[in-house]
């Protein structure tokens, strides 16, 4: 395909990658759709961030993805924020709007659309474990999609409660910090349960310290790891009879939302699930 034939383009913005996921998703689902797009998997310094917005300005990319290290330093570039971004204070997902760009992210939303196929979340109380990125972007859409409440399970006292502060105060639901001593015992009344750790990414054997007797048939587990998709984590909650959600959804989810925000039309969820277990072999 010569330059001339590519009529849009988008991309990725952040650590080194072996291969990527989310463009061999994303450059499925295009062709899918029959457009002409391109999504491009691009290694950028922070030294250099400011000038990559500025490039994708002037060579008109319809928007992009960024990952760490540029979710935050990414802001000062742009145009404007979401709602949810202002929130999270991070940016995973950037869209032209006039001379500029809008910061929003996904992250969160992809998960909620991954849930909202199982249950309903509003009025449900979530014991989320993690309070970095991923937990920050999930818990704030969970408390804009207004959740009763959000028990933070964290090791760290200062990350724990942070996230906690802002749910309760700038998101308007209850929260609180539980503290991650030991193996933990999940509260009975807890509707939906969710690891929104690192843990177990790439090691199906890495296991949660969550003791597998607290789980309830009535709630519903998920996971964030998506490779591999099903977890020990998630393993030993399907075996207590609870309904999973496994980090393949949320994944998809949120290249669904990119997708649509991007081009303004509708991706087939099914291509670009079917993309990513064929890049992952499963």
């Amino acid at each position: 395909m010569s330059n001339e034939s590519i009529q849009e383009i988008v991309c990725c913005m952040g650590q080194p990658v072996a291969g990527n996921p989310s463009q061999f998703m994303m450059e499925r689902a295009f062709a899918a759709a029959g457009l002409d797009w391109r999504y491009l998997t691009l290694e950028v310094s922070p030294d250099n961030l400011a000038a990559a917005v500025a490039g994708m300005k002037a060579m008109g990319f319809r928007g992009g993805n960024f990952t760490i290290p540029h979710k935050v330093a990414v802001i000062p570039h742009l145009k404007r924020l979401s709602e949810a971004a202002e929130l999270m204070g991070a940016v995973n997902c950037i869209y032209r709007e006039g001379d500029g760009f809008v910061g929003e992210n996904t992250d969160g939303k992809g998960f909620v659309s991954a849930l909202k196929e199982v249950v309903e979340p509003e009025g449900k109380k979530v014991v989320m474990f993690g309070a970095g990125g991923a937990a920050r972007a999930i818990a704030v859409e969970l408390g804009l999609s207004k959740v009763a409440s959000v028990d933070v399970v964290n090791r760290d006292a200062g990350r724990g409660r942070d996230l906690s502060n802002l749910l309760s105060q700038r998101v308007g639901i209850e929260s609180k910090w539980i503290p991650w001593n030991g193996t933990h015992q999940l509260a009975e009344d807890a509707d939906i349960v969710i690891n929104a750790t690192s843990i177990g990414m790439c090691d199906s054997t890495a296991k949660l310290p969550v003791d597998p007797d607290s789980f309830r048939d009535s709630m519903i587990v998920a996971d964030v790891i998506f490779n591999p998709p099903w977890t020990q984590f998630l393993q030993e909650a399907q075996d207590a009879g609870c309904r999973t959600i496994d980090g393949l959804g949320m994944l998809v989810n949120q290249g669904v939302i990119g997708f649509k925000i991007w081009t303004d039309v509708d991706p087939d969820p099914g291509v670009m699930r079917e993309a990513l277990e064929e890049y992952l072999q499963i």
